[in-house]
């Protein structure tokens, strides 16, 4: 049986991976830009008319996404086990430096009083649950499904799943209308409310730094080995062995094994997860099969409105903005070593 531990892993994908541009610091982006940054620019007329035309190439093309996903590679994934966590935030410290996030306060004992969410300057973050079974840490992010809900719901494909796993944001093609929020049943998406230039924000299970073959910056970091990363089938290998060697140690499930069709991210546990602050009625079908008939069966809300707004939102960006499209092509290192 395959092994898939933090220390004995590395973070090369065997497959290509689009990215979203690298992230400039949050705090950067909010002292870069001047309160009318978007209303000093005005419209470009010529960039409207050229977005508007690529956008709707986008959109159009976007309508095959379902079945290319059926025959994507094994995404990667991460694996906690929340009975080898013991809070100590590491992994918040870690995520916040690789993103460019304000650094969390780890004297603060205060953040464990009552359940915290993600948020457009926390992409990860840790609680302390009374449970059954004492006290339990469960760290949360966003889960990366298999077929996410936010990235149908996406209309120009803003939002998109690489073939490596991550769920990333790409700016050049968000047209701001934030239905990737609304579509997310683990409120994952944040948006930047308060900045005048507001972006989506979320984790990406750090798509850069699997492109330099590395681990996500959590993982790397976790004292306790309680997250692994690997391929997500060898995960749910070794979470299956663990569970079998110590069946009464945990609750015999892996969560997101099977909810919403499948995440990326795995979650091992001592209680039942909604001891845990877990969602346990999201079901097994994937959201796009939900979501998708709807929106393509609209032909005004697929082919007229996200055009004109992605146009309208590209023309007002600041002229000094431009985003790039990276496709990752990571380097060839060795396999994860195998137990």
């Amino acid at each position: 049986m395959s092994s898939t531990r933090a220390d004995s892993t590395t973070g090369d994908c065997s497959t290509s991976v689009e990215e979203a541009p690298a992230r400039a610091p949050a705090s950067a982006a909010r002292e870069g830009a001047p309160p009318d940054a978007r209303a000093g620019n005005g419209i470009d007329r010529r960039g409207f008319l050229v977005s508007l035309g690529l956008a709707a190439a986008t959109v159009v093309a976007g309508s095959g996404s379902a079945a290319a996903a059926e025959n994507a590679p094994e995404p990667y994934g991460i694996l906690i086990d929340t009975t080898r966590c013991a809070g100590c935030r590491s992994c918040e410290v870690a995520c916040a430096e690789a993103n460019g996030l304000p650094a969390p306060n780890l004297d603060d004992e205060t953040v464990f009083d009552k359940p915290r969410h993600t948020s457009e300057t926390q992409f990860t973050v840790v609680n302390r649950h009374q449970t059954s079974q004492g006290e339990v840490f469960a760290k949360r992010q966003c889960m990366h499904c298999v077929r996410p809900g936010c990235a149908s719901a996406c209309l120009t494909k803003a939002i998109l799943k690489t073939r490596g796993g991550p769920v990333v944001w790409r700016e050049d093609k968000c047209m701001g209308c934030r239905f990737c929020m609304i579509s997310c049943p683990f409120q994952s998406a944040k948006f930047e409310y308060d900045s005048p230039v507001p972006k989506i924000m979320k984790c990406e299970m750090c798509a850069g730094r699997l492109k330099k073959g590395e681990k996500p910056a959590c993982v790397e970091n976790c004292p306790a080995e309680a997250l692994a990363f690997g391929p997500r089938r060898e995960l749910l290998d070794e979470a299956r062995r663990r569970i079998a060697e110590s069946p009464d140690v945990y609750v015999h499930q892996i969560y997101g094994e099977n909810e919403v069709g499948g995440t990326s991210v795995l979650y091992l546990a001592a209680v039942p997860f909604e001891e845990l602050g877990f969602r346990t009625d999201l079901g097994e079908t994937p959201y796009p099969e939900l979501t998708a008939g709807f929106l393509y069966a609209v032909p005004v809300v697929l082919t007229v409105l996200p055009p004109a707004l992605l146009a309208i939102s590209r023309a007002m960006q600041p002229k000094e903005e431009t985003a790039t499209e990276i496709r990752h092509e990571p380097r060839e290192s060795e396999s994860p070593v195998r137990a």
